[in-house]
């Protein structure tokens, strides 16, 4: 009787799971349809690549892009597969986004959403832009609704940059902090917003305005294809990226956040996971990772006593992770369809 009863808690226990997941992904589903069905209904110009090609094609994408998402959230359900899917899930948006914009740029001009006027495609133009124009554009109402929707994913699942430098921080990660890295970050924050206010006062042009921004980017991929792989940290994202650093203290705007429970044996395995070089055996004594922690959840299952976990408001460890998941995951989809310049 004790080898049936113990079967039927597994096979229980197994039927809970699938339904958890289950749940996941078509949440995900339909709160993807939420946001895109209005944009494909009320603007006038078509938001949605395909209806731009074939008439009411914007509903057939509308459906593939929620699909796709909620099978993001059938393999992400299982922490096992989070890192994979995230890295490759990652350098899709970020390879859709730059290839959109490459078409565009070579004559395609639906492959743009504003046919004719062009974005630098820079993560530190969301910060320096709005100074120098005196204005908030479409990118940074984005970015900080992401902020306060998903606190730091931005730097873990959105950012077309991140992606390329997730790509190139692979091996085991150098041991140790990088130097003077707080004061970097703080600096390269200060350069693009005092940058910006002075070609503001001297009445730089927007074509000066685009080369500071273009160099900006340029030395951000120098730090990517040399010093991310060489450190095996993501040191564009956690050091160089005035959005980066931004991230870092917006995110306490959103509940969201990750704490390492007494059952922490300081083995230290998670530092070998973290790209963001949030997980040293200090922060890890502190019962939590550093401020350059993005919830990414790669570390998570490196845990050997499963110590690391989400947490949201009153809610279980995991349904944190999991309420993260489909917010995070829906952001994506839906920054899949409509993230173009």
């Amino acid at each position: 009787m004790g080898t049936v009863y113990n079967f039927q808690q597994i096979n229980s226990s197994t039927k809970a799971i699938d339904r958890k997941r289950l749940t996941l992904a078509i949440s995900v589903f339909g709160f993807v349809l939420f946001w895109l069905i209005p944009v494909q209904i009320m603007v006038d110009k078509p938001m949605l690549l395909l209806e731009r090609f074939i008439t009411n094609g914007g509903w057939i994408e509308l459906i593939i892009i929620a699909l796709y998402g909620s099978v993001v959230a059938w393999k992400m359900y299982d922490a096992k597969n989070v890192a994979t899917w995230r890295k490759y899930t990652w350098a899709l948006f970020s390879f859709v986004f730059f290839g959109q914009l490459l078409l565009g740029i070579c004559g395609f001009e639906r492959f743009l959403m504003t046919a004719g006027k062009f974005h630098l495609p820079v993560p530190a133009v969301i910060v320096g832009g709005p100074v120098f124009r005196f204005d908030f554009g479409f990118m940074t109402i984005l970015f900080t609704s992401t902020i306060l929707l998903s606190g730091p994913a931005w730097c873990s699942h959105l950012c077309y940059f991140g992606a390329l430098d997730n790509l190139r921080a692979v091996g085991k990660p150098r041991k140790g902090d990088i130097r003077y890295r707080t004061a970097l970050k703080f600096s390269f924050l200060a350069l693009v917003i005092f940058g910006a206010l002075i070609m503001r006062l001297f009445e730089a042009s927007f074509r000066t305005a685009a080369i500071a921004g273009g160099g900006f980017g340029v030395i951000g991929l120098i730090l990517i294809f040399i010093f991310s792989k060489r450190h095996g940290k993501m040191v564009h994202c956690t050091t160089y990226c005035p959005i980066g650093t931004l991230v870092n203290y917006l995110r306490f705007l959103n509940p969201f956040s990750m704490y390492i429970d007494d059952s922490c044996t300081l083995c230290n395995a998670c530092t070998k996971t973290c790209r963001y070089d949030a997980l040293d055996l200090k922060n890890i004594k502190a019962h939590k990772p550093g401020i350059t922690c993005t919830l990414c959840g790669d570390c998570v299952v490196s845990c050997h006593t499963s110590a690391i976990k989400y947490k949201f408001l009153k809610f279980s460890p995991e349904n944190a992770r999991l309420f993260y998941l489909f917010i995070t995951i829906s952001l994506h989809a839906v920054f899949m369809a409509l993230a173009r310049l």
